[in-house]
């Protein structure tokens, strides 16, 4: 079962490609989709493999300790 909101599988790649990468904030992501920062995350975890995403969340939060606008 996903977790995931109904999205457009055209824009899944695109939403991954911009939740990897450092330059886009989960405000950007919603501003352009339209879906918050936990269906973010839970898109990540449905389509990536475990260890990748628990990289990406190690990532995010250790950018976030140190910047307040990052993600």
């Amino acid at each position: 079962m996903s977790r995931t909101p109904q999205i457009n599988p055209a824009h899944v790649s695109d939403i991954i490609q911009m939740a990897l990468s450092d330059h886009v904030s989960f405000q950007d992501i919603r501003r352009e989709y339209g879906i918050a920062e936990k269906d973010v995350k839970a898109l990540m975890r449905d389509n990536l493999k475990t260890g990748s995403y628990r990289a990406w969340r190690k990532r995010v939060r250790t950018f976030g300790d140190r910047r307040e606008t990052y993600k």
